[in-house]
């Protein structure tokens, strides 16, 4: 039994799961899990992940794993994408948390309700919360990548794969990178990488 990934092809947070799996050279079935369209909340897909939410991962063992920088955890042991720990691993911590709690919650949401969701005008205060705080992330992040390569001083590790995410199609979401030089060269250096593809964007 291959590893099964549920996942919707447009989010973020399951683009990280296919891309380390990838860069690890893990093997794995996509199943397309479309979570606008209510497929996270079938009985079927509950009695799977309780939460309701993709990227959710079943191992061929059976065991499952839910929760987006926890996979990328997983996969990454023991491979140069995490490193050992100690205080560099502390580093990819820190951003891996301020991805989830600081940026994700705003890039990503807002880049679905502008381009998915088209409900731009009818949610415009929730729009215009998404682009305040989702700024402020994105002026903590230039602070780092304005003067270095990558996020931390690991060279390219999860923290990066997590961040450039969303990062990458902030554009859907009504932001303009342009505003974050260091931003948009660090997320251009990312998806030139070997084994990394960029996130599939709206038609």
């Amino acid at each position: 039994m291959a590893i099964i990934v549920y996942g919707f092809g447009m989010s973020g947070n399951c683009w990280k799961v296919s891309t380390i799996l990838r860069l690890t050279g893990h093997a794995f079935t996509w199943i397309e899990t479309d979570s606008n369209a209510g497929r996270t909340r079938t009985p079927e897909f509950l009695a799977l992940n309780p939460n309701g939410k993709v990227p959710t991962v079943v191992l061929d063992d059976g065991t499952v794993l839910t929760e987006s920088g926890a996979i990328l955890l997983h996969f990454a042991e023991g491979s140069p994408w995490l490193p050992a720990p100690g205080l560099a691993r502390t580093r990819v911590m820190e951003w891996l948390f301020f991805e989830q709690y600081s940026h994700e919650p705003y890039i990503a949401v807002a880049r679905n309700i502008v381009t998915y969701l088209r409900r731009k005008d009818a949610e415009i205060e929730r729009v215009r919360q998404c682009w305040e705080r989702g700024a402020q992330a994105l002026d903590v992040m230039e602070r780092r990548l304005a003067a270095h390569p990558f996020l931390t001083d690991a060279g390219p590790t999860v923290a990066d794969i997590a961040l450039v995410a969303y990062t990458q199609a902030a554009e859907e979401g009504g932001f303009d990178l342009a505003k974050w030089p260091g931003v948009r060269a660090w997320a251009a250096r990312m998806l030139v990488l070997p084994g990394i593809t960029p996130l599939p964007r709206a038609a």
